[in-house]
Order: structure tokens, then C-alpha cells, then sequence
């Protein structure tokens, strides 16, 4: 039974990460942040079981009788729930029907956001001037209850606290109402936290009275908490998650999360929120008989090719894996088609000898060619299973020995159906293509309509030409391509491309 934490990825805890990495299955909730998903073992079974106002995927019986079955299958089982599995989230009804049912079970805490999310609003739960305790509500009426079980009469009489209200924004015209009946003042200090601790968290500012007003006007959503109290006042001098480049963005990432997680980082750092959606995975593809081929291979005049950043690191696993020493590698040039694949060969301290001017792989095959003497020189082309033998057959023409050493697969991932309404529930505002697969990967999970519903609003961000053509072939257009042409670099074009669009909105240019 773990906590997620609020909703930031990065607040959950190094025990619930662990239990993550070495689980079977995980039956999660809607609020479960994406990265946490994408980045489990493949082999993970993964059942979603969210529910939301109004429309529950699975009823709570059968949310518990699936824990039972999964758990008996002898398999380890994470119930990923966020914030905290006791506050407000069923916890212990499901660990008292494990208990019941002979099914051993631990409990891993979680942040609540009834403390994060006024963290990062710059709202402190307690102070030694202002509040002395802090009441955790809900705001949320039972199905199978006809009134709240709150006892908002006398919870209206308290003074010199904080009061957090969870899940109560259907709620909250009746709520305050009761407070203020009860004796608290209308003009106490309240707010409105939507999605905290994520880069598009927004905090509203109001008095009790106003609050249910400010909520409407401003169209406040679940997932939503509200604060009433003196603590309120903190707000405007203590705010501070707000000051970053890419704050409030949101900006999809389709590479393969195995690839992806330093670039979700970095973009999370910047003030974006990361919309973890891999359109495309890598699988590892060991061909004995190739490299049965390559031991074959004689001279000291040979050449390794790599197009990839994936080439590089399963070519390297299956170096150590098949052949061991790594000084046998001398033997080797090698050529990168890119600055991107470079890094790749430098974090594994291999200085490529050869990187075209052009980082396109017809341009790597067709300068080597004219500037190498390549006639009869054994080249090793490792590569994937995508894309065709334009490179083996122009380095074929220009005389060389040509030895293709697939090493990965790559495939479209498929996207559960809750997971694509979570992306439509909150768009992105940017798009980030790093291959023309991972476009391929997104037109194959979504229809025609979805896919224009999806990128004609956002910024669509190509990693460079081969890309971009890939995107135009599906009829979408490109609003940015890199120039870098590195993943590495294009966070930067990123925050400069988001700062020309905002300065074109300041001055009101559309």
C-alpha cells in the first residue's frame, strides 16, 4: 500500500520508489503522475483502477477483490495510491480486506497534499503566531451517505488554525456557508490550491465569503484543495515555485522512457510540467550469428557505425556480454551521425573519430565515402530494425566490407484507454518529437480527429529534417525544429521558443 505523493514525480518517497522497482503489478489510482508508470520494468502489470467524480473505472469491491486475486497469483503487488494511503484514500478499508483474506501487506507512507501542495503555494500548514493546529476535511459527500460526516458547526467555532478541505470543490458553496453560519468571520483568509506541487499549479486568493464566487469565476478544477486560515496571508511573500522559464507549461515527451528520464528532469527543473506519454519502447535484438561475423572480422583498419544514442548503449552491453575487453575495441574507428550520438560515446569515454557535418544518416554514409578510403575495409553498421539499407548500400558502393549488426528493436507502445483521456483532460502545450518513430508511435494510438484535437493548439517540436518530414507526411505542421539537433540541447530552444511566444502574447500579436 504506497503513497505516490501529491503529484510531483519527484516527491515520492526512496522506499516507495523501491518497492516500484521491484514489483510485479501495480493497481494505481488517476492521479498518479505518468513518469512513475512509464518508467516500470515492461514486464509489469499495470491495472488501472482511478476514480473520478462521478464516473469510477472499478467499484471499490472489486478494486479489493483484484488485490486478493493478483496477490494469490504469488505475485508482489504495489497498490500505488496518491498523496498518502491513509489520508482520505481507502487505505485501510483495503488493508483490513487483505488482512481478512490471509494477504500479507506493508504500508508506505506518502506526502499528502494537504502539506505539499500549500508548500508550494508558499503557505505554511502551522505558525507560532497564527495557527497552532491544522485540520485535515473532507469535502467530499459519501455516495452512502446522505449528509457530510464533517462537523462543520463546530469545525466553524475554531480560531487561531488552519483548516485544509480535500475533494470538495462540488462542495464548497454549502461548506462555507455552514462555517460562516457557525460563527466564522467572512473576511478570514482563504484559498484555492488546483494541481499542486505540478508546474501548472494555480493559487487563488480570496476571503471565506468570496471563495465559492472566486472558484466559479475562475473555474477552479479537481484535483483541488482549499485553505482557510491566517496562513493564507504567507501567499504573497513566501510564493516561490512559480519563478522558473517553463513554468505552467506543459510539455509532452514521446521518447522512450528508458531514454527519456534526464530529459524529464531537466525540463521539470526548468518549471515544466511533463506529460510522460512514450509513443515508442526499445527491446534489446542479440543476433549470435552477427556476432559470429564480427569475431570473424581481421585488420586493424576497421570501423563501427553508429546512428543511434540507443545503438551505443545495447551495442555496448552486447560488447561486454559476447566479447569482454573493452581494449579489443582499439581495433575500431569510429563514426557518430551526430552530436547527440557523440555524447553518447563520450559518457562511455569512446572519442568517435568521424561525425558528418550534416547529422543525418545519408549524410554520415555519403561523406565517409568521399573522404575515407573505405575499399575493403570491414564497417560494422550497428542499428535497429527500423529504416532501410540506404547506409549499408552507399558505403557498399564506396567499397567497403559492410557487416549490419542489428542490436535493438524498436516498436509503438499502446496506450490504455485512461491514460489517453488523462492526456486530453490536460493537453500539452508543447509537443516533443525525437525521431520520426516516435511520431509514427503517436498517429498509431490516436484517430485522425484525436490527432488534430491534440497537436493543432500545441507547439510541435521536431528533433531535426527526417523528423519534421515524418511529421509533415501525416498531414501536422512544425512549429520548431531544432537546430542543435541534440536532446540534450533542445531544452534550451525550448525556453527560447516559449519566451519569443509569451513576448508576441505581452504585446498582443495572437
Amino acid at each position: 500500500m504506497v503513497g505516490a505523493g501529491p503529484g510531483n514525480p519527484e516527491l515520492i518517497t526512496v522506499k516507495a520508489r523501491q518497492v516500484l522497482d521491484e514489483c510485479d503489478a501495480v493497481v494505481y489510482d488517476s492521479l498518479i503522475p505518468d513518469e512513475l508508470l512509464v518508467t516500470l520494468l515492461p514486464a509489469v502489470d499495470r491495472r488501472y483502477v482511478g476514480k473520478k467524480s462521478g464516473r469510477h473505472s472499478l467499484p471499490q469491491q472489486e478494486i479489493n477483490d483484484l488485490l486478493v486475486r493478483l496477490a494469490s497469483q504469488g505475485k508482489r503487488v504495489v497498490r500505488l495510491k496518491g498523496g498518502d494511503p491513509f489520508v482520505f484514500g481507502r487505505g485501510a478499508e483495503e488493508a483490513a480486506y487483505l488482512k481478512q483474506h490471509g494477504i500479507p501487506y506493508e504500508i508506505v507512507p506518502g506526502i499528502t497534499s494537504g502539506v505539499a501542495a500549500l508548500s508550494f503555494s508558499g503557505i505554511p500548514c502551522t505558525d507560532r503566531t497564527k495557527a497552532s493546529y491544522v485540520m485535515f476535511l473532507t469535502g467530499h459527500q459519501a455516495v452512502e451517505k446522505f449528509v457530510s460526516g464533517v462537523p462543520w458547526g463546530w469545525v466553524g467555532g475554531a480560531r487561531q488554525g488552519t483548516l485544509v478541505i480535500y475533494m470538495g470543490v462540488a462542495e464548497i458553496g454549502r461548506i462555507v456557508k455552514r462555517l460562516i453560519d457557525a460563527g466564522m468571520p467572512a473576511e478570514t483568509s482563504a484559498a484555492a490550491i488546483e494541481r499542486g506541487t505540478l508546474p501548472t499549479q494555480r493559487t487563488v486568493i480570496t476571503t471565506l465569503s468570496d471563495l465559492p464566487d472566486k472558484v466559479e469565476a475562475t473555474g477552479v478544477k479537481p484535483p483541488a484543495l482549499f485553505v482557510i486560515g491566517d496562513v493564507v496571508k504567507y501567499h504573497e511573500s513566501l510564493q516561490w515555485f512559480q519563478d522558473r522559464p517553463l513554468f505552467g507549461v506543459r510539455v509532452m515527451v514521446t521518447r522512450p522512457a528508458d531514454q527519456a528520464v534526464p530529459l524529464y528532469r531537466e525540463l521539470r527543473e526548468l518549471g515544466a510540467e511533463v506529460l510522460a506519454y512514450p509513443t515508442i519502447a526499445t527491446v534489446e535484438d542479440f543476433r549470435s550469428d552477427e556476432w559470429d561475423a564480427l569475431r570473424k572480422l581481421s585488420g586493424d583498419d576497421r570501423w563501427l557505425v553508429f546512428t543511434s544514442e540507443n545503438g551505443v548503449r545495447y551495442f555496448m552491453g552486447q560488447w561486454y556480454a559476447t566479447i569482454g575487453d573493452i581494449r579489443k575495441l582499439s581495433k575500431y574507428r569510429v563514426a557518430a551521425v551526430g552530436d547527440g550520438t557523440a555524447r553518447a560515446l563520450h559518457a562511455r569515454n569512446i572519442a568517435p573519430d568521424f561525425v558528418p557535418t550534416r547529422a543525418t544518416t545519408s549524410a554520415l554514409a555519403e561523406e565517409m565515402v568521399r573522404t575515407l578510403r573505405l575499399t575493403g575495409v570491414p564497417v560494422v553498421r550497428v542499428r535497429g530494425n527500423l529504416g532501410d539499407r540506404r547506409v549499408e548500400s552507399t558505403l557498399e558502393r564506396g567499397g567497403a566490407h559492410v557487416v549490419s549488426l542489428p542490436v535493438y528493436r524498436t516498436f509503438p507502445t499502446r496506450w490504455l484507454a485512461a491514460v489517453k483521456d488523462k492526456l486530453f483532460d490536460y493537453p500539452p502545450d508543447m509537443i516533443l518529437f525525437t525521431s520520426g518513430a516516435a511520431v509514427d508511435g503517436l498517429v498509431a494510438n490516436l484517430h485522425e480527429e484525436e490527432l488534430k484535437r491534440l497537436c493543432d493548439p500545441a507547439i510541435v517540436v521536431s528533433i531535426g529534417p527526417a523528423t519534421s518530414r515524418v511529421i509533415h507526411s501525416h498531414g501536422l505542421s512544425v512549429d520548431l525544429e531544432s537546430k542543435a539537433r541534440a536532446v540534450s540541447l533542445i531544452v534550451e530552444e525550448l525556453v527560447a521558443c516559449h519566451r519569443a511566444s509569451a513576448l508576441v502574447e505581452t504585446r498582443g500579436g495572437g
